[in-house]
């Protein structure tokens, strides 16, 4: 179960102490429950575009993460994704014989290893992301841009608070 479907914590129902009306439970339920839809959505993309490329579903979270923050260690690349380093090796090994990645020496250790994403495959992907990525665009095209500016906020700080519950049970 997706625990942003669930209550919210520490709320005392309608106008308690904390202030919060019923509209703006409902809203925050809204927005709870909006998520826990584009998260199955989106899950399910990944897996068709993964499918139609040949790539797991930790392939397609780890080669996100590369392409975002890399190049990467190995070591670094597991904690983001929060995999056991065997579990990394494993996934780095499927990646860079599919072609998707590149191992290289780290220059700042001389027995590191840094992982890049191959760009020129980016397009491969890019292609079977492409209906999301103008229905996205489409859909922004409804709102002005302070709007935008506050929706763009409040999924970075969604971001950030995911982050911070998954550290916090390791």
């Amino acid at each position: 179960m997706n625990p942003v479907a669930g209550g919210s914590a520490g709320s005392s129902g309608p106008a308690g102490p904390e202030g919060r009306s019923r509209s703006r439970s409902r809203a925050t339920a809204g927005v709870k429950q909006g998520l826990r839809e584009l998260d199955a959505q989106l899950t399910l993309l990944n897996r068709q575009v993964g499918a139609r490329v040949g790539l797991k579903d930790v392939d397609m979270d780890c080669l996100d993460l590369i392409n975002a923050h890399g190049p990467l260690s190995p070591g670094a690349l597991a904690r983001r994704a929060g995999l056991h380093a065997a579990t990394m090796t494993g996934v780095l090994d499927r990646l860079e014989r599919a072609g998707w990645i590149a191992r290289e020496p780290d220059p700042a250790d001389r027995r590191g290893s840094l992982v890049r994403a191959l760009r020129e495959r980016n397009a491969e992907l890019l292609k079977h992301f492409a209906g999301m990525a103008a229905s996205v665009d489409r859909i922004c095209d409804d709102y002005p841009d302070a709007e935008l500016e506050r929706f763009a906020e409040l999924l970075q700080r969604l971001a950030e608070a995911g982050r911070t519950a998954a550290e916090d049970l390791t």
